[in-house]
């Protein structure tokens, strides 16, 4: 069952941490749903997470700024309806700069939000989003943006599974028209970048179903889920 992270307590074993990266349109909330869903059929607690949510600092004054000086649309864009952001898209030396100290804030603010968590009575722990979108916001086609990413990733839990669902940009763009297509060639190449660092999963451009079906299974391989596998397994078959 989805839990409240405030009311979410108790001292059973560590569960099992599980994230969802990718650019917006990749069907993140999608599969999110979906395997949420199986895991409670499958009588498996689930605490589910948004890295906006429970984890970001000073989220507000992150959003006044945005619509403020940047002059970025805060609506989120939809099929006939394109939003004009100006945000993560925006590459000047300063803004980079800016938000290489608010995602060690992000980092500081995750690792305590994990450890939190971590004793909640839930039996698997799923982030939607992470501190990898925050990183691949960054140019990390130049070692510098690498070595900072390898940093943060040093201090920050790492998932059992990190999922990384990508997505053609022409398709993301046509789910979410918000950025211009050649930033999210950029954005795109940066996850890849990050997949390679942080040794991310992979879930290729695919059918919903065939996308559920490798995060399923790739979810079985974990060593953490052996006594829950063959329950997740009935849930999927069934399902």
């Amino acid at each position: 069952m989805n839990r409240d992270l405030n009311s979410a307590q108790g001292d059973c074993e560590q569960p099992v941490l599980i994230s969802f990266s990718g650019m917006d349109g990749s069907g993140k909330s999608t599969q999110i749903e979906a395997l949420c869903s199986q895991l409670s059929q499958a009588g498996v607690p689930v605490l589910r997470l948004a890295f906006w949510d429970h984890v970001v600092g000073l989220p507000k004054w992150r959003a006044v700024f945005s619509h403020k000086f940047l002059k970025s649309d805060g609506r989120i864009g939809e099929p006939g309806k394109p939003a004009r952001r100006n945000d993560k898209n925006n590459r000047a030396w300063y803004l980079l700069v800016a938000r290489s100290v608010l995602y060690l804030i992000d980092a500081l603010n995750l690792r305590r939000v994990v450890e939190k968590t971590r004793r909640s009575n839930a039996g698997v722990i799923v982030f939607d989003r992470y501190i990898y979108d925050q990183l691949a916001t960054l140019p990390l086609e130049y070692s510098v943006a690498r070595a900072y990413a390898r940093f943060v990733l040093s201090f920050v839990p790492k998932p059992d599974v990190a999922y990384l669902l990508d997505v053609e940009p022409e398709v993301a763009r046509e789910r979410k028209p918000e950025y211009p297509v050649d930033f999210l060639h950029k954005y795109r190449s940066s996850y890849y970048r990050l997949r390679d660092i942080a040794q991310l999963t992979l879930i290729e451009p695919q059918s919903q179903a065939d996308a559920q079906a490798a995060i399923a299974a790739r979810l079985e391989q974990c060593g953490r889920i052996r006594n829950v596998s063959s329950r997740l397994t009935g849930s999927i078959a069934a399902a």
